[in-house]
Formats: structure tokens, C-alpha cells, sequence
């Protein structure tokens, strides 16, 4: 069995799936793509030109015209890969407290989506890559010839995002992360648009009870074909 090209993982908030992407990749050599980054693009570009972000026709129209690239990390500063718009490298500028209040509301817009998912196909069409998100396998990248849906319990992965912030020296409330969780599944899994749910062949990767490395080398296996 040849080696998947295209893998596709999807799964909920705190479920572990960016980490076990970034490391997948890295142990395969192939393109870590977080499609987050990208709609962090379009909310750092609308900032920047002074688009408010409340303006929906004027956000989704920087989001059709904006040229985005994920390419493999040109230099040893920490990030994971290059974020390119309209040939600028914005891959540091995509974290700035700014981007991080509003990319939420960006990311819900339509004409915002469909654009980027536009992007993301032609990206991962080209081979060797790792791409995550919400909705790869179901709708990005539907042929993906790996497709895994990384799950834990909700009280798993709130104590994640809950151990998170606590690691940052931020103020965390476990009940209240807990119940805002709870309340983004029901949005992503009820959603008309892209809801969050895994493909129908997709292999599920429950983390509930198992470290990073374990994941890792379960998705391996998966990736040769092991299990």
C-alpha cells in the first residue's frame, strides 16, 4: 500500500489534533497546514487596510481577491510554516491579540469560507501534506487518501485548554471552559455550512487516555497501513 499523500484530520477544539498534524508531518516530511492560519490571514488583511470586520460583503471580497500560500518554514524562528498574502510573509503578524478577538467572526462568513477552501484544495492537492481543521475530509479534501477524526471527552479536553491557560499564567475556570466548549460543539456539529462531523471513512483517534507520542505512533500505523 503506497504511502498517503493527502491526510486529512479534522476533530473538535483541545482534541489534540493540531499537535498530532504538526508531528505527523514533521515525521513524514510533509507540509504541516493549519487552515486556521489562513482565515487569521484575511482578519490581519482586513485590519490592515481598515476593513471592519463587521462588514461582511467588504471582509469576503478581501477574502476572494487576498493571494494566501502555506509553505514549508523558511526560517529557524519557531513557526511551524510560511504564511504568504499577496506574497508578504504574515506568518507572526496571524498571533497578534487583535487577530485572535476577531478571526472568530471572520471565519463564520460565507463567501469567507468558501474562498478559503478554494485555497485550501489547491494547496493540498500538490501532495505531502498534513492538513487540519473542521472540515478536511468532509469538505476540503473529500479524496484525501487519509482521513482521521481525532475526538477526546469534553472533560478531557477542557482540562487541556483549562491546564493551557493556567501554563500561560492567565485566569482559567475549568466549569466555564468546560461549558463554552460544550456550547462550540453544538455550533460547529449543528452548523448548515461545513459542520463539524467526521467523513464516513474516516478513522477515528479517540486521545481521551493517551499521551501525544502514543497518538502519533497510532496515526503511523495508520499511515503504513497497520492497523
Amino acid at each position: 500500500m503506497p504511502t498517503p499523500s493527502i491526510i486529512a484530520i479534522d476533530g473538535p477544539a483541545a482534541s489534540g489534533k493540531t499537535t498530532l498534524a504538526r508531528l505527523l508531518a514533521e515525521r513524514l516530511g510533509y507540509l504541516f497546514v493549519d487552515t486556521g492560519a489562513m482565515y487569521r490571514a484575511v482578519t490581519l488583511t482586513a485590519l490592515e487596510q481598515g476593513v471592519s470586520v463587521d462588514d461582511q460583503a467588504g471582509v469576503e471580497g478581501i477574502a476572494e481577491g487576498l493571494a494566501i500560500d502555506i509553505r514549508p518554514p523558511s526560517a529557524s524562528d519557531g513557526r511551524f510554516y510560511d504564511v504568504l498574502a499577496d506574497g508578504a510573509d504574515v506568518t507572526w503578524g496571524l498571533r497578534s491579540r487583535q487577530v485572535d478577538a476577531h478571526v472568530s467572526q471572520v471565519s463564520a462568513y460565507p463567501g469567507v469560507r468558501r474562498a478559503m477552501t478554494r485555497r485550501q484544495r489547491e494547496i493540498g492537492l500538490r501532495g505531502r501534506v498534513v492538513m487540519v481543521g473542521r472540515d478536511i475530509g468532509t469538505v476540503v479534501l473529500p479524496e484525501a487518501d487519509l482521513k482521521l477524526y481525532v475526538d477526546a471527552s469534553l472533560e478531557e479536553r477542557a482540562r487541556r485548554r483549562h491546564r493551557e491557560l493556567v501554563e500561560r499564567g492567565e485566569t482559567a475556570d475549568l466549569h466555564a471552559i468546560e461549558s463554552a466548549m460544550a456550547e462550540r460543539d453544538r455550533y460547529d456539529s449543528s452548523r448548515t455550512l461545513a459542520p463539524l462531523r467526521p467523513a464516513e471513512d474516516a478513522r477515528i483517534l479517540d486521545t481521551t487516555d493517551i499521551g501525544v507520542e502514543q497518538a502519533v505512533e497510532r496515526a503511523l500505523a495508520l499511515v503504513r497501513g497497520e492497523a
